[in-house]
């Protein structure tokens, strides 16, 4: 039986959220853009957000209890518990992500990702003065080990100490690596002398399958990975995430301690902490819900836009959608900001259907003309999305 749907909020509801997914574009738009869900928040984490402000508990945060909750979920969840003492929390995964190129490695070096991905691994790694190479993932959504062997080798001879940056599970595709895969990976990375950094925000939301740790393989002991509540429980506005170095990773905090690594907010760890000690009831419903929307957009695409391919992944809540038959090109416009730097199908599907999504060029080689739509919204929302486009199209003749 499928639980109580926590994707309840109506449209009216949400756009009074003041949040950047509904303040960026018009009120005409709906928003299916940046991965935040429209969910109503879990009890408990709701309930010690309201008592922190009640009784002025905001201060400054002590972030050990969070580490502590987080090792304690890991445990419960996917059978992997990590040792707290090398753990430490940090501002947000990204934030952490940083941290760890800046101290694994040198100015200049090469930082190897798998394209199409997330669009802050390649400013974040531009960012820290590093340089971004790409391994493109296969046609099938998959790791690719030759193309990640050419990646390293190249990596190895321009580099003093490369980095491999991974995402797991993966964005935009849902891909939810397998065990043999990861492992192929970073024994692969080690042989050539990268360091494995794991970006696993998305673990906790698999639809399928089971999550698998990096470090909690053989494999992935000198590995760095970074893991947060904030996407499971939508509470990316009281930000905080954790960095854990494997047992062979070296004295990584002691080398972070001289960074000034900036730590999670106090509200931060309040939320997350008790979302993850008390909301695995509210998570199981939110991913039975989604597993239902995610076969919906199958099943309405095919509907209604045969001509968008849509290969539907294991986890996350964001759907990589192939639009490069519709041969939409970024429409001309009076006013440029109109189309918010968007291009190809993204610009047009806001300019003439008026639905924000992002933009797939922005995820590196490969990326162009396609689009990621966020599906972790109501029946009603994403039905009204998908009337828009089909409808945009067919006057577009």
């Amino acid at each position: 039986m499928i639980p109580p749907d926590p994707f309840t909020p109506t449209l009216d509801q949400l756009r009074q959220r003041t949040s950047e997914k509904w303040r960026r574009y018009p009120a005409d738009v709906l928003p299916l853009w940046v991965a935040e869900m429209d969910v109503t928040l879990a009890a408990p984490v709701t309930e010690a957000l309201i008592t922190a402000a009640r009784v002025g508990d905001l201060g400054y945060p002590a972030p050990a209890r969070y580490v502590e909750a987080l090792a304690a979920f890991a445990a419960r969840r996917w059978g992997w518990q990590f040792d707290v003492s090398r753990a430490q929390a940090v501002g947000n995964v990204m934030g952490g992500v940083r941290a760890a190129v800046s101290v694994l490695t040198e100015p200049g070096d090469t930082v190897v990702v798998n394209c199409p991905v997330y669009p802050p691994f390649y400013s974040s790694v531009a960012r820290a003065g590093r340089v971004v190479a790409e391994a493109p993932l296969s046609a099938a959504g998959r790791l690719d080990l030759e193309a990640l062997e050419a990646a390293f080798s190249q990596a190895r001879t321009r580099s003093t100490h490369p980095a491999y940056l991974l995402c797991s599970p993966h964005n935009p595709t849902g891909t939810l690596h397998r065990p043999d895969e990861l492992a192929a990976a970073a024994d692969l990375a080690r042989r050539h002398g990268l360091r494995v950094i794991s970006d696993e925000i998305h673990a906790p939301l698999v639809l399928e399958g089971t999550f698998t740790p990096l470090l909690s393989l053989e494999a992935g002991r000198d590995a760095v990975a970074l893991l947060s509540a904030s996407k499971a429980y939508n509470v990316a506005g009281a930000p905080g995430a954790v960095l854990v170095a494997g047992p062979e990773a070296g004295d990584l905090r002691a080398r972070l301690a001289t960074r000034n690594v900036p730590g999670p907010s106090h509200l931060g760890v309040i939320a997350q902490t008790v979302a993850l000690r008390e909301g695995d009831a509210w998570l199981d419903a939110v991913l039975a819900h989604l597993r239902a929307r995610r076969d919906h957009l199958v099943e309405r695409l095919a509907a209604l836009v045969p001509e968008v391919h849509y290969a539907p992944g294991s986890a996350t809540y964001l759907a990589w959608l192939d639009a490069r038959d519709l041969h939409l090109a970024t429409p001309r416009v009076d006013t440029p900001a109109d189309l918010d730097g968007l291009t190809g199908p993204a610009a047009w599907l806001l300019a003439n259907a008026r639905v924000a999504l992002s933009d797939g060029a922005a995820f590196g080689s490969g990326g162009a003309g396609h689009v990621r739509l966020n599906f972790a919204t109501s029946v009603e929302i994403l039905d009204e999305a998908l009337t828009r486009i089909a409808a945009s199209l067919s006057s577009a003749g």
